[in-house]
């Protein structure tokens, strides 16, 4: 077997595992909803090496709203709820993304602005800019903007205050 051919491997087993890691997670959302007498439809996809499943409502999502909770609150804990599922069916640590109600693609749309904001700020004053504290999710979207603008940035301090600086080039 080729080099070429065991990487090409291991890419479908990638894939492999990552679509089970959504189907389990899926299975067990579903089981939620069902407890929590909530409709919604589960969508499954796997995007940057992760799986990403999403919890979206025909009827404009209002229900699911109380799964988003106060800032994210809610979808935070419940997406680690649902990688200890994940955990507890494989063995292995997910690092599953879960999106309920579009809560986390409009939020990813808002910290991609504020990366870019940020870099263009810097660019223009040549200073470090210090952005306030955020999820590890939300650095990881505001470091790849920083990075798409052509800076690079830093987190900094300890959880649940670390930060993301926005350094000069």
């Amino acid at each position: 077997m080729t080099e070429g051919t065991t990487s090409a491997a291991q890419g479908g087993d990638t894939l492999t595992r990552l679509e089970q890691e959504g189907e389990i997670a899926a299975d067990y959302l579903e089981g939620l909803l069902d407890i929590a007498d909530l409709d919604g439809d589960i969508d499954m996809d796997v995007e940057a090496d992760r799986a990403a499943v999403s919890i979206i409502s025909d009827s404009g999502g209002r229900d699911l709203q109380k799964l988003v909770g106060r800032e994210g609150e809610v979808l935070e804990a419940l997406q680690e709820l649902t990688r200890l599922a994940v955990h507890r069916e494989t063995g292995d640590r997910s690092r599953l993304m879960l999106d309920i109600a579009g809560f986390r693609a409009k939020k990813r749309t808002e910290l991609a602005e504020l990366g870019a904001q940020a870099a263009d700020e810097v660019k223009s004053t040549g200073e470090p800019v210090k952005l306030q504290p955020m999820t590890p999710f939300e650095r990881k979207v505001v470091h790849d903007a920083v990075a798409a603008a052509g800076l690079r940035s830093e987190s900094e301090g300890e959880e649940p205050q670390r930060f993301v600086v926005v350094l000069p080039a």
